[in-house]
This record gives C-alpha cells, structure tokens and sequence, in this order.
C-alpha cells in the first residue's frame, strides 16, 4: 500500500502540492502493479473529512481516507503526528509513506522516518526503477539533482512542489473514510502549536514579477549604504532585491531577500552590487536572463557566473552608473 499525507487549506480543502504528491503515488502504484493508493488526513482544528474533501480525493484515486482524530489531531505537533501516521501505516500495512515537499510535509516526514528507523528523501522530482527504488530529489535549493536509493520499507519522501502536474485519476477510488484515535505519548505533545498569529502581508511580490531587479550585498557596507543604489533602481525602473546577510543584520526588510530563504526572481536583467554570489542567494536569482555584477572581487561565485562584470568598488560604480543615465536623459 501507498499512504500520502493530505495536508488542507484554512477551508478544508486539499492544497494543490498534496494533490501532486497523489498524482506521483499513482504512477508508483502502476509501475507496482496497481496496489492500493490510500491518504492520511488529520483533523486538525475541529476539522473532519467534509463530503467535498472526500470527493476530491476519490477523483485521485485514494481508496481508504484515515482521518487522524483525537488529541493528536487538536494543534499541530510534529512528533504527535508522526507518530499518528506511523500508527495508520501499521494498519494499512503500507510499504510507502509520503507527502507533498512543504515545510510541514518534510518535517512529519523526517519524523516518521527517524521513527520507522528508514532514510527519508526529500523534495522528490521522479522515480526509476523498483528494486532497487530509486528517486532524483533536488538538493542545493534546487541548483542540482541527486540519486538516492531507498532500499528499506516503508520508503519515506517527500515530492517537490510543482515537480508533477496535478491529474485526477481516470478510474476514482472508493475513499472510504475511516476514522482513527492512536494513543500518543505525552511526550510527543510537549512541542506543539499553542497559538497563531495572522502572518505580515506579503510584500514581495513586485519583486517576483519585475523586469529588472538590482540587488544589494554586504559590500553596501550597512543601512546608510543604500542611497545610490536605490537610485538606481528608480532611474531603472526596477525593484530591490537584497541579500540574506543585508536582511540578517537588519538593514533592509525581509521581503526585499533574494534566495532560497527569500523571493526567487526572474527578471530579464538583474544586477547584483556587492553581492558574492552564495549558493543560497543563487538559488534565487539563477533564473535571470541577464545578470551584470558589480564586486571588487573577480573571483567571487556571482562575478564568475555572470553574464557581464564591472570590477569595483560599487559606491564608486553605482554612482557612476545613476551619473551617465541621468545625463543620457538630459
């Protein structure tokens, strides 16, 4: 048996990734001979398996539903709930446990194969091959791809977002619900969530869709070190994008990060000042058409990688830069 964890939305409903993590349950259930697709759902904050959310999971395929209830399922705790699938795993008597590769989704599944004594893969794009199983899972946010062998049962992982295209299945499965109370140790209740609070507005979002972006490092030298960069982004047309050592020391607002912590651009050009270029940053500005660096150092990963350089200092160069556009303009 395979068993998915189904995470849901403040509404009830299934998320997208968890969808796409079913989607790849079924194309492993083929290439198994069509053993039996099953989805794990906690009843999280008083909510049980609705009508609707049933329904969605049979268009995917999902034979039995076990629907984690009891004080496991009261507020989120990590080692609860891992716990409580490991509990429904025994009593699926399933050979694959997985989930959708989000922040919670890695977490559970972490804790399920620490517990069941297995590796864990996280982040899974595909599979080839069943004996012995192995998967391609993304690593370096992204920036390259790695084969890993899950040699022992239950294979735990976790399957990158947007790696496979949600399909529902063409034959729906029965999604039969059944309900499950596992006991849970009181010591796997000490951490869990006792409160939340409404998350800040994203403000990221012009910097995920602008054209031009120009980034800001360490070499702006502090929080005063922003006038003419800013400048330039302006004369552009652009946004600002900076990097996570700007935004650790508190110089710039989170949402203005690039990386893989942060926002992931894709402009048509971006231009880092002062930034060396670390495989976190990269991770989320690689996927710019044109990126022009400026940095003292020829040698620094961001210089190498880019697609044209200026060697220098950037409060010489950027104000160098603002000077010509502006004169250009009359």
């Amino acid at each position: 048996m395979i068993l998915t964890l189904v995470e849901k939305d403040l509404e009830g409903a299934p998320v997208e990734v968890s969808l796409e993590a079913l989607t790849l349950a079924r194309t492993l259930s083929a290439e198994g001979g069509g053993i039996p697709v099953d989805a794990v759902v906690v009843a999280s904050g008083g909510q049980s398996v609705s009508d609707e959310l049933r329904k969605q999971l049979a268009e995917y395929g999902v034979r039995t539903v076990y629907e984690i209830q009891g004080e496991a399922a009261s507020a989120y705790a990590g080692a609860a709930w891992a716990s409580a699938i490991l509990s429904v795993r025994e009593q699926s008597k399933s050979v694959v446990v997985l989930a959708a590769g989000t922040d919670r989704g890695n977490e559970l599944m972490a804790h399920v194969a620490a517990r069941a004594g297995v590796a864990m893969a996280a982040n899974v794009l595909s599979f080839h091959g069943l004996a012995p199983f192995t998967v391609t899972r993304q690593v370096l946010g992204g920036a390259a791809l790695e084969e890993m062998v899950l040699d022992q049962r239950p294979a735990v992982f976790s399957v990158a977002g947007h790696a496979v295209e949600a399909k529902p299945a063409e034959t729906p499965g029965a999604a039969d619900v059944v309900e499950v109370s596992p006991e849970i140790a009181v010591a796997d209740l000490v951490a869990r969530v006792v409160s939340t609070d409404e998350p800040e507005t994203d403000e990221s979002g012009g910097l995920k869709t602008a054209r031009v972006v120009v980034g800001a490092g360490r070499g702006a030298g502090g929080p005063d070190g922003f006038k003419d960069i800013e400048e330039l982004t302006s004369l552009l047309g652009a946004a600002l994008g900076v990097s996570r050592v700007v935004t650790a020391a508190g110089w710039r607002p989170h949402h203005e990060q690039v990386g893989q912590t942060g926002t992931r651009i894709s402009p048509e050009l971006y231009v880092p000042c002062g930034i060396s270029g670390a495989i976190q940053h990269w991770a989320g500005c690689s996927s710019a058409k044109t990126i022009l660096a400026i940095n003292t150092d020829p040698e620094a990963p961001m210089v190498t990688r880019a697609t044209y350089a200026v060697i220098g200092d950037l409060h010489e160069v950027v104000p160098a830069i603002n000077a010509e556009i502006r004169r250009r303009r009359g």
